[in-house]
């Protein structure tokens, strides 16, 4: 490997350490806002305990997949999915961002990641659609963990990301246990 490849991915990684201080709306148990890098590390850790239960899923594509899904995110920020319909236009910006950080890669390494970031977005292999499940999963697990504001909408978790969550019998059992997590913070709070 020459030295003009080694800056050319290091250049990447500087880029991408963004993701570090893109905030999204879910809070730690601390209280503290998490980060995207938080939640696609965690998603990476969700992927992998439940690997034995995803038989016949590639799981270095998930993992892949997992570690992609929102570095389109790295310049531009995260938009939170209560407010997904007000930016009709996310896709493309993530896709150009994309681009901009890949730009020091090598011509294979960036169309492998804009290709598992695509896939992601359309939901377009099983894998993808595991990550797209768990996706939803890991945030409504990190929204009731979270120690969020008064008025955090915690019934936006009832709906969200059904149509992936109901896909395979271990994300249905998952989105019942978070479900009924959900229904006693909602309940909590009405008792405030």
């Amino acid at each position: 490997m020459d030295i003009v490849k080694i800056k050319g991915r290091l250049t990447f990684l500087q880029k991408a350490e963004k993701l570090k201080s893109v905030l999204r709306s879910a809070h730690s148990s601390t209280g503290r806002a998490e980060s995207t890098a938080e939640h696609s590390w965690r998603l990476c850790l969700m992927a992998m305990i439940f690997e034995n239960e995803l038989a016949g899923m590639d799981m270095l594509r998930i993992l892949k997949i997992c570690l992609v899904h929102d570095l389109g995110e790295a310049i531009h920020g995260d938009i939170p999915a209560v407010e997904r319909e007000l930016h009709p236009d996310k896709s493309e910006q993530e896709k150009a961002t994309l681009l901009h950080l890949t730009h020091s890669l090598g011509e294979k390494q960036r169309e492998e990641i804009l290709s598992l970031w695509q896939e992601y977005e359309h939901a377009a292999s099983p894998e993808a659609r595991v990550v797209k499940a768990l996706d939803k999963l890991e945030t409504i697990l990190q929204h009731n963990q979270g120690i969020n504001p008064p008025d955090f909408n915690y019934e936006f978790n009832l709906t969200y990301g059904q149509e992936y969550t109901s896909t395979h019998p271990l994300f249905t059992l998952m989105r019942e246990i978070l479900d009924e997590d959900t229904r006693q913070k909602i309940a909590e709070r009405a008792q405030l």
